[in-house]
């Protein structure tokens, strides 16, 4: 019975995912919008505008308050955010710097629907 029990919540949590709203700012003050998607099954963000885009993905598991994970554009650009998270992983800040030396802002969860 337990193991019929855990079997089916785990089968419950494997299809949860929690979809949020991601803005980049990059040192021009172009704003690239996107998503980020955290789920048992791997997490991942997506940003575009201005002709490019950009995506990454990270261990949604971990629950650090910061962490980072490896950002690749369509523009062959590549770099590593650093995130930090407010206690509930739901929102934050952070920043992104590419090989080349460029850099970009940005914010995830309540504060980047304004953008």
């Amino acid at each position: 019975m337990n193991k019929l029990i855990l079997a089916g919540a785990a089968a419950f949590l494997a299809g949860c995912s929690t979809t949020l709203p991601v803005a980049v700012i990059d040192s021009s003050g172009n704003v690239l919008r996107g998503s980020v998607t955290a789920s048992m099954q791997g997490s991942s963000f997506s940003v575009s505008g201005g002709g490019r885009s950009c995506a990454g993905s990270y261990n949604g598991m971990d629950s650090s308050p910061t962490i980072s994970l490896p950002v690749q554009c369509s523009d062959g650009k590549r770099g590593i955010a650093i995130v930090t998270r407010d206690a509930c992983l739901c929102s934050g800040s952070g920043r992104i710097r590419m090989q080349d030396g460029s850099e970009a802002d940005f914010i995830f969860g309540k504060a980047a629907e304004a953008f």
